[in-house]
């Protein structure tokens, strides 16, 4: 019987992940069509990559680092001061989808993770568009 491999595994580990949140943030700080994506985080975006590093890790079944430094997600809670309607949600999802392209993650693997992204991101919205 063959033990089945995290997704975090299957995609290369902590390297892969903090290729593709850095990739993220690069992108959403180069494109202007993120803007309202953009402005909705600190100038300085070293602690936001933090977190999503931290966060991506656990959530895609790697070791628990995020909890221990910040406690429980609370993903929509934390998120809750944020305008999110459809067009932020679409540009968080733009920017996400792009970076995983760019980082090589691709077939199947990147096919779950779009459906993950999305289902995600659709629940953060606060406002009906």
């Amino acid at each position: 019987m063959s033990e089945q491999k995290s997704l975090y595994e299957t995609i290369g580990g902590l390297d892969k992940i903090d290729e593709l949140v850095d990739r993220f943030y690069d992108l959403m700080a180069l494109e202007d069509t993120l803007s309202e994506l953009r402005t909705m985080h600190p100038l300085d975006l070293s602690g936001s990559r933090e977190k999503l590093k931290f966060f991506l890790t656990g959530w895609m079944g790697g070791p628990d680092i995020y909890s221990p430094k910040y406690g429980h997600p609370m993903l929509r809670a934390r998120h809750l001061p944020f305008k999110i309607g459809i067009k932020e949600r679409n540009q968080w999802l733009a920017c996400m989808y792009q970076a995983l392209e760019d980082c090589g993650i691709d077939g199947k693997i990147a096919d779950q993770l779009h459906e993950s992204f999305l289902n995600t991101a659709d629940w953060m919205r606060n406002q009906p568009n």
